[in-house]
């Protein structure tokens, strides 16, 4: 592939998740502002890996905001096309967990900032200059920002990138879940590598079978590489006729699954863009899930994510030491 300045850029929601961290003398529950949004998230354990990064978004012209646009550029991502809306504020997401670490979310996000970026706002030269581009069904929730995000992918496919898709599915954000699923069906018909949670097959599908799932996905979509999150259970990919699994790294101190998902994924994209979607293995496609899963595993035990994701050499010592 051509040198290009930038190995990967998405376009998403960019928020404050505020997350429970303990209770005040009162017997409040105190709450911390994490900044977060999916494709931050991966764009920043992307960086740790070694890949140059750029954001496409908006946040408001708040406290809020302003804290977003420094945690994003202090973990490298380039914020050259973050914009900053001057009259709604910046969305925000109050994440409840349980004793197992899964948890809800609570969106303050009518709107909110992520909502109003527009088609004329992204830049198109940013997305061209990227050998990948990455998104996910937050900013197809309102029209505005679906015909911006379309417009990307438009770009994107125009200018030969790899395009990456996330559903991410968030039921409170959506007026109902048919707009829903007819936002997750236009991603997957405009993907190159899909990750998708067994909870978002068993929406599209009505089955715990994911195999079934995925042949599904594959035989209507035609996606080369597809990989099924599965919590507890590990991780599949299905690439041509080859499917591979992993099993998870279970751990005894999680504290929260919050961007667990968003790192598995981002490991997952910088295996495809170390070794492209040409000639994979089912040995290439085991390696790629077992590291993406133990940074997954890594990730579970930290509040927050976007600024504390896990180090290359930190994951590989985690697997070694397993």
């Amino acid at each position: 592939m051509e040198n290009k300045l930038f190995d990967a850029v998405a376009l998403g929601e960019l928020l404050i998740d505020f997350t429970e961290n303990g209770t005040s003398p009162q017997g409040n529950p105190v709450m911390e502002a994490n900044p977060g949004g999916a494709v931050c998230n991966v764009l920043s354990m992307l960086g740790n890996l070694g890949k140059k990064t750029a954001y496409i978004g908006k946040v408001g012209d708040d406290m809020f905001g302003r804290q977003l646009r420094e945690a994003v550029e202090e973990v490298g991502i380039d914020t050259r096309n973050l914009v900053t809306d001057p009259e709604v504020n910046t969305t925000l997401a109050f994440v409840h967990t349980y004793p197992d670490g899964d948890r809800d979310f609570s969106f303050y996000r009518n709107p909110g900032a992520d909502m109003m970026l527009t088609k004329d706002e992204v830049q198109a030269d940013l997305i061209r200059s990227s050998r990948l581009f990455h998104y996910g069904t937050l900013s197809s929730t309102h029209e505005g920002v679906r015909e911006a995000t379309r417009y990307a992918i438009d770009v994107a496919r125009e200018a030969g990138c790899i395009i990456t898709f996330d559903p991410n599915l968030r039921p409170p954000l959506w007026k109902t879940l048919e707009d829903a699923r007819r936002e997750i069906e236009y991603g997957l018909a405009h993907c190159d590598v899909l990750k998708i949670s067994d909870n978002e097959v068993e929406f599209l599908f009505n089955t715990t079978d994911y195999d079934e799932g995925a042949r599904l996905l594959k035989e209507k979509y035609n996606i080369p590489l597809i990989l099924i999150t599965m919590g507890k259970d590990g991780s599949r990919a299905y690439y041509k006729d080859i499917k591979a699994e992993a099993a998870p790294f279970l751990q005894e101190h999680t504290i929260e699954t919050t961007g667990a998902g968003d790192t598995f994924c981002a490991c997952i994209l910088n295996y495809v863009l170390e070794h492209g979607l040409t000639d994979l293995t089912k040995e290439n496609l085991e390696e790629m899930l077992t590291f993406a899963n133990a940074a997954a595993s890594l990730i579970t035990t930290r509040k927050g994510a976007l600024r504390v994701m896990p180090k290359k050499d930190e994951v590989l010592q985690f697997i070694a030491e397993k």
